[in-house]
Order: C-alpha cells, then structure tokens, then sequence
C-alpha cells in the first residue's frame, strides 16, 4: 500500500530509556598511586564507561612522563601538581581554575565529580559555579580524625569547617556508611547520600586460597594465619594488633601473623613482632591470594570512612574482627561473618580475639557466611547507584 503525497505522517519521538552523560572528574590521587581513594575511584570510573558515559578525568601529572590517556569515550587533562610532605610520591594538585574554565568553555561536560578536596578541587568547584555546572562529591577521607594521630589535634575544627563548605557547595556529597552520614549531618553537612563502595566480587573470592602460599609462611593446616592489610602508621591503629598478636601467642595459640603493606611504622612493628611476616605493598591479584588464605582478618582502625579491606577479605571468604565503625559496622553480621568491638570499649578486641581462636570451629562457620554478606557489592551495581545521584544534580540545576 502506497501512501499518498499528502497523508500526514505521524513521528513519535521515543526517548532513550538511559542518558549518556559527560562526566568530568576530579581527583588528586589516580593509580599506579596506591591508596583506598584511587583504587575504588579508578574502579567506579571504569564501570561508568563501560555503561557508555564520557569520562573526562581532571588529575595533577604525576611525573615528567606522565602524558595521560585519551581513546574513544575517555580523555585526560592533566595540571600542576607538587609533591606531598612525606608521601613524595603522591601529588597534591595546584589551583587551576582559568584552565579548567577555559576547558568546560570548549568541551563543556555535563556533570563535574569532585572526588577529593584538595587546591585543585577547590578550583574545580569554583570553575564549575562560573559555568553554571552541576556539581556532586565524594567525601572519603577522615582527614580530621587523622590530625589526632599525627599531634595536630588543634587543626581538626577548621579542617571539619573547610570541608562542610566544600560538600555543601555541591549538589550531593557521597559518604561510604549509613554512620559516617549521621556523624556529618550532626557536624553540619548537607545533601549526604549514601553509596557502597563496590568489591570485584570476581577477583577476591574463596577459591583463591593457596596451600602454596600458607606453606611459603611455613604454617601448617591447624595454624590460625592472622593477616593486617593497609599501610603501616599510626592512623591504622596497629599497637592494637600487635597486642592482640602478643596476646594470643602468650595464650598458646597457634597462629601467625602477615602483614601486607608499608609505611612509617615497620620497624617498630618488626620488633614487637619478629616472627610476623612482611609481604611489603602487594598487588591485588596478591591480596586476593593473601585474603583468602588467611583465616581472620584484624582490622582495629578507627578512622576509616570505609575500610575497603573489610569488603575485600570478606568477599575471599575471610572473617573480620574489627570495631563497629565505617564498613564494618554497615555489613559485618555480628557472630556469624565476622565479630564487631564497641569502640568505646577498645580491651574488649583482644578478649574476642582469644575467645574466636578457641575453637577452630567458630572461624570455619564464620568462613562460610562471610562471602554471602558482601555478594551484592559488586561494583556495577555501585555505578546504577551512582547515576541516578547524577541524573538528580543535574535535574537539579
């Protein structure tokens, strides 16, 4: 059937059921640094292009080489950056806003995340006021619970009093638990949305235990391998562990204690614990292995916003003894994938520590629920999370 020259012809628009955004990020930390905050960034960025959002990502230049990436759906801009007191290898990015003005005229995105709240971001923030564009962030760090760990207590105020004007200059603010939101709100904090960090549920899992690698730390089957991921400072907590370890020992148990990591503290560390084994940095192919072949997983930080350890060693299928704080507290069923310590209460650790080592039977049931308990963390899931904060800014505006 012809139609005829003159019929009207009726054209409905059907709109896309996802809209493919610009997204330009912000971030003074990017691997090959290795920190919680460029591991789990990289990963949430890599799932967002693979749900078919332009990634544009906005990083100081991390040495003379450094030239950035840029292909189909990704570019990088890279500024200004110096090197950090005593962390030489991480850069904190100089302010930069006539670049990035200049940027966003040309290519102008979307939506601007600021995952960090160092110079750089600072600039970002105020390029994107000027652009009229929509702005979202992510707090990550206890910068102001750090500050008593390092002997500057009296900066915590005014460091708590930039951020709340930072996060509350943006569209929404992204914290990692349910408590961090409230702890915020009660500080002052606006517009908290809470979102997971995500687990590649696929990379850490229990089938990579290795009797290789339990052999190579010369345990046996019944030995209790006790592991400490994260970097080795004061922050970390870690006097805790070495007493839960000297605690155990003293008690008889057969156990062995790795840690995996560096920092300030080692040698302090090795002399408190000289039969201890030290794997240094590792990779996460390493840390997957090293997880999963471990038995207990002793994390008495109490500064975390997250912890992304907990999620990591419970998705291998390796119980947690940790405090009632960040991750912990929001996914750790008390008694059975793991034990949770009021804070208030911090002698309370190594009393557990001793009574879950008892009985070889307590970790093994505790072994075979953990990885249920973060099953649903896996990171695309994180990304649909993520989006619709996005899409809400941007409605926003």
């Amino acid at each position: 059937m012809e139609l005829s020259p003159t019929a009207p012809i009726t054209v409905e628009n059907f709109e896309p059921a996802q809209r493919f955004l610009r997204i330009a990020v912000v971030t003074e930390t990017w691997p090959p640094e290795v920190n919680g905050v460029a591991v789990t960034l990289s990963k949430l960025i890599h799932h967002l292009g693979k749900r078919h959002h332009t990634i544009q990502l906005i990083r100081p230049r991390q040495d003379k080489d450094d030239e950035g990436l840029e292909h189909k759906g990704w570019s990088e801009l890279l500024l200004r950056g110096l090197p950090i007191p005593r962390y030489p290898q991480l850069k904190l990015g100089l302010p930069s806003k006539k670049a990035l003005i200049k940027a966003w005229s040309t290519k102008r995105p979307d939506l601007v995340h600021i995952a960090t709240e160092g110079p750089l971001s600072w600039s970002a923030l105020q390029a994107a006021h000027t652009l009229r564009l929509p702005v979202t962030s992510d707090f990550r760090t206890n910068f102001h619970s750090y500050c008593e760990h390092y002997g500057v207590g009296w900066l915590s105020k005014p460091i708590v009093a930039y951020l709340r004007k930072f996060h509350n200059r943006t569209a929404f603010t992204m914290v990692p638990t349910l408590a961090m939101k409230y702890q915020l709100e009660a500080l002052g904090f606006k517009n908290l949305k809470v979102v997971a960090r995500g687990v590649d549920t696929q990379l850490f899992h229990p089938n990579k235990r290795s009797a290789a690698m339990r052999e190579s730390w010369h345990v046996t089957p019944e030995t209790t391998v006790l592991l400490s991921v994260g970097r080795l400072a004061a922050e970390k907590n870690l006097d805790l562990t070495t007493q839960t370890y000297q605690a155990l020992i003293a008690a008889g148990r057969k156990v062995k204690m790795v840690f995996a990591g560096d920092g300030p503290m080692r040698g302090m560390i090795e002399s408190k614990c000289p039969d201890a084994v030290f794997m240094g940095m590792c990779s996460h192919e390493q840390l997957a292995t090293l997880y999963a072949s471990a038995d207990l997983l002793l994390f008495p930080s109490l500064t975390e916003t997250f912890g992304n350890v907990t999620l990591e060693a419970m998705a291998c299928g390796t119980p947690v003894l940790a405090f009632d704080c960040a991750a912990a507290s929001d996914f750790i069923h008390n008694h059975q994938s793991g034990w949770l310590i009021d804070s208030k209460e911090p002698h309370s650790y190594v009393a557990r520590a001793l009574e879950i080592t008892h009985d070889p039977a307590i970790l093994a049931r505790a072994r075979e629920s953990a990885r249920s308990s973060v099953a649903h963390l896996g990171w695309d899931e994180i990304a649909s999370q993520v989006e619709t904060i996005f899409q809400r800014a941007m409605e926003g505006q």
